[in-house]
Formats: structure tokens, C-alpha cells, sequence
């Protein structure tokens, strides 16, 4: 049989859609491909797989069976890393537990499962930074907005965490690298998609007058309790990286 590249629609069920076929199919020799991410191969047969919540949630089942909830946590954030490639690592982690029918989700010397343990961990960093280091901005409606650029898809994975540390309070975070945010409405909390023009003269037509109060004053705070014989670079990089100082008030230009 050739070479068969799946071709999903870059969702988890999408992904899990795939291992389905691949058993389904008997598919041996394959490759799988984010649509509008997928290599050229011209000996290579394509497979467009649509998602289908029953045959992902047939899939996800069977694997709960054999192993634990933090398998599946520790695939959905690896996955979640948008490395090219992770989906042929999670389908080797699902046919090792298939294989074996038993829990081997913490079998390090097995390579696939060994990876997807490492990059759960970098992926579950940039969690935790993102949560740590998220600045809300009021804006003139009321609304608290925030503006991320993670390496990682992380905005599903602190959703839960924005939720209970602000549940009366309206507030969107938008990751700007994949183009897609969270609007909290005080009720629920709906995906949205913005346009939006990110300049200074932007910025303070819609930020409220408060917020520019507040970010010139902490500025300042932050400038005055700074003291410079008692500086330490290297320790401060280490606990707040460079690439995280464009979320902090006290690191940017206030107007």
C-alpha cells in the first residue's frame, strides 16, 4: 500500500478521528497533517478526515480503559505544543497502550511516550507563566482585555484558572499569534475572533481613563522602588523571562 497522508482539521478530535481510521482502514504506512499544513508528496495518497465526535469519543474510551485521566491530560497538552510532527507521537502512544492493554503511560523507555512527557512539561510552563504574568487592561466598556502571543496554545488550558480568579468580571484574552480569544460574558465563556489595530493612538481611544491613570502610576512605583545597587539581572531573567516583559505594565512604555 503507499504512503497515506491524513489531512485533519487541526482540532483534538479531529486528531483522534485519524486514529480511528488508521484501525478502522488497517492503515500502516501514514503520516498525519493539520489541514493547509501538509507536505507535498506526489507518490503519496491523500485522506481528508472529517472530525466525527463519535468515532474521537470511541477512541478517547478505549484509551481511558487501559490508562488514567493524566495520560489523556498529559496527550492533550502535548498536543496543545502545535510541534510539527506530535500527532505521529500520540498515535504511537495510543497504539502502545492498545497493544499491551495495560497502563503503560509512564513507559519512559518507550520514545513516543517518553517525548510526549517531555513536552507536556514545557507546554505545562508556559501555563503557569501565562497565568502568572497575564496583565489585564480595563478598557472604556468596562471590559478587562489581555493580549497573549504564547509558543504553546495554552489559552484552553488557563481558561479554568481566569474563570475562578475573576468570575465578576468581564474580560477577553486574545492570543494574537493564532489569531482567536475567550470572552468572558459573567456567565460563560465564548471563543471570539478580533480585528484590531494595535498602536499607540489605538490604545488610548480605548482604554479608559483609569487604566492610563493606573498604568502611569504604577510605571512610576516601579521606577522609584527600583533600586540599582541592589540590581540583579541575572536573577531577575531567571524568574521573569525577557520574552514575558511585554505583558508586564512596569516593563512597557506607558502613554
Amino acid at each position: 500500500m503507499p504512503h497515506k497522508i491524513l489531512i485533519y482539521d487541526g482540532t483534538f478530535q479531529g486528531l483522534l478521528t485519524c486514529i480511528f481510521q488508521i484501525y478502522e482502514e488497517k492503515i500502516i504506512d501514514f503520516s498525519i497533517h493539520p489541514e493547509g499544513n501538509e507536505k507535498p508528496d506526489f507518490f503519496a495518497e491523500k485522506e481528508l478526515i472529517y472530525t466525527d465526535t463519535e468515532k474521537s469519543e470511541r477512541v478517547l474510551q478505549s484509551f481511558q480503559a487501559y490508562t488514567s485521566k493524566k495520560a489523556v491530560h498529559r496527550i492533550y497538552r502535548s498536543f496543545l505544543s502545535e510541534i510539527p510532527g506530535i500527532e505521529i507521537e500520540i498515535v504511537a502512544f495510543f497504539q502502545h497502550i492498545f497493544k499491551h492493554k495495560t497502563d503503560l503511560s509512564d513507559d519512559f523507555s518507550y520514545p513516543p511516550i517518553l517525548k510526549i512527557s517531555q513536552i507536556d512539561r514545557k507546554v505545562g510552563r508556559e501555563k503557569h507563566r501565562m497565568e502568572a504574568f497575564i496583565r489585564f487592561e480595563l478598557l472604556k466598556d468596562g471590559i478587562f482585555f489581555a493580549k497573549i502571543a504564547p509558543d504553546f496554545n495554552v489559552l484552553p488550558l488557563i481558561l479554568k484558572h481566569f474563570k475562578n480568579r475573576y468570575p465578576d468580571q468581564k474580560w477577553i484574552i486574545y492570543d494574537k499569534k493564532r489569531k482567536f480569544g475567550l470572552y468572558y460574558n459573567l456567565k460563560k465563556v465564548e471563543p471570539i475572533s478580533l480585528n484590531f489595530n494595535n498602536n499607540s493612538k489605538n490604545k488610548e481611544n480605548i482604554l479608559h481613563n483609569k487604566e492610563i491613570d493606573f498604568q502611569k502610576l504604577w510605571k512610576s512605583y516601579f521606577t522609584s522602588t527600583n533600586i540599582k545597587s541592589r540590581k540583579n539581572s541575572k536573577l531577575h531573567l531567571q524568574n521573569v523571562p525577557k520574552r514575558y516583559w511585554k505583558y508586564l505594565t512596569e516593563k512597557t512604555t506607558v502613554m
